[in-house]
């Protein structure tokens, strides 16, 4: 785009003179796919007057790993650890959508124990994600203390994790009709460890952000999004709630032990970075208060169901037993057929709501499945956000979805 202006009226101007002009013009920026505050391989165009913003167009596709074609050429089953792969900072949520979606087409029955530690497992990784998103949002913005602080309190969550299932990211945890084992005391006294100092923690941050000058000016009223627009874009999660909408899955739809469990949904009122900011802080609290209400109140009981189609069976009976043997064969190489139809399934993850929507034809992989990941929703509206505003708000832009990569290109 290329404008023209006069100094003054051409037609005054005598043939012996020479006629000055005054040119602006819009500038073109490419801004990634290696620039370190996408998070991901990720390129936005800009469209420049000045340092102002009038349009930003995301280029996506760098990561693309066909995921969803992936996942229709294996089992049920083996599309667990595909997940793991979205959104690898919060991959136990990710395991719980997708589990959810084909025990919702199946209609299994999950034993209260291991519903009992996919609630456990969901919360702690929304926990674990906030903390990674305050830590990078503030280090984008140029608080480096913050960084360090709350990738401390995620180590000891990351520490849990992998004693629940031997990884500390790619758990592939979960599994259809339950969870992959047990956790052992030494989980249950570190987290109570950690939620004695936790809320020490989260006023540690708020002492350093919430009212530091800096952080003001790079947050408050900067990507303001109304409620109308962020209903209208798709939006989901704190993205969302922090234009005051009261949208989260675990109440509206509620699954897991959540119908039991005692928590509120903050809301913000101005739907700017500081709004969303401020509902993941309050979120990460609340989380901590369903955790300490969980290790409150263990049920006891199998951690997978017995319905011999998705449980393997015990080693020993593998050793000495020839049809539990083939039981073995069929569950780990075959699989199981799921019945004919489709299923559309939401779960509210750390992002916001990661959905599954799978279509079987009756075999033991899916026909169909198509992924609703919230980062690629989010990035629907980055252009409508970061218009009128300067470049550096590109990067507060970037980080106020809290996206990964890894859920947009799939």
């Amino acid at each position: 785009m290329q404008t023209t202006e006069y100094l003054w009226d051409p037609e005054s101007v005598t043939e012996d003179e020479e006629l000055p002009l005054l040119r602006t013009e819009s500038l073109m920026l490419n801004m990634g796919p290696q620039h370190p505050a996408t998070h991901g391989v990720l390129q936005v165009v800009l469209e420049l007057e000045g340092e102002k913003i009038l349009k930003a167009t995301p280029y996506l596709g760098y990561l693309h790993r066909g995921t969803e074609k992936i996942a229709e050429r294996g089992t049920y089953q083996q599309v667990i650890p595909l997940t793991d792969r979205l959104d690898y900072i919060c991959a136990m949520a990710n395991n719980w959508a997708y589990v959810r979606a084909v025990e919702k087409l199946m209609q299994v029955k999950v034993p209260r124990r291991a519903e009992w530690l996919r609630t456990l497992a969901a919360e702690l990784s929304r926990i674990s994600g906030h903390l990674f998103w305050l830590g990078t949002q503030a280090l984008d913005i140029g608080a480096m203390t913050v960084f360090f602080y709350t990738f401390r309190e995620r180590e000891v969550i990351l520490d849990v994790f992998e004693r629940m299932c031997g990884a500390r990211l790619t758990s592939s945890y979960l599994r259809i009709g339950g969870v992959e084992r047990d956790i052992d005391a030494w989980c249950i006294e570190k987290l109570r460890g950690f939620l004695a100092t936790f809320q020490a923690r989260i006023d540690e941050y708020d002492t350093l952000l919430r009212e530091n000058r800096i952080w003001l000016a790079r947050t408050k009223n900067i990507a303001i999004i109304t409620a109308e627009d962020a209903v209208s874009y798709g939006l989901s999660g704190p993205a969302l709630r922090g234009s005051g909408v009261y949208h989260d899955l675990r109440k509206c739809d509620p699954y897991g032990l959540y119908p039991e469990l005692d928590f509120e949904v903050p809301l913000g009122s101005n739907g700017d970075t500081y709004d969303r900011y401020y509902i993941r802080v309050r979120e990460m609290e609340q989380s901590a208060h369903m955790v300490r209400q969980l290790l409150d109140n263990q049920p006891d009981g199998p951690v997978m169901t017995e319905d011999p189609k998705l449980k393997r069976p015990d080693k020993v009976l593998v050793n000495m037993s020839m049809e539990a043997m083939i039981q073995h064969f069929k569950v780990v190489c075959h699989g199981f057929d799921v019945p004919r139809g489709e299923v559309y399934c939401g779960t509210e993850c750390p992002k916001g709501e990661l959905g599954f929507y799978i279509v079987s034809d009756g075999s033991g992989s899916p026909y169909k499945l198509k992924i609703r990941a919230p980062s690629y929703v989010h990035m629907g509206a980055l252009d409508h956000m970061s218009r009128g505003y300067m470049i550096a708000d590109v990067v507060t832009v970037f980080g106020t979805y809290d996206i990964v990569m890894g859920e947009c290109d799939r």
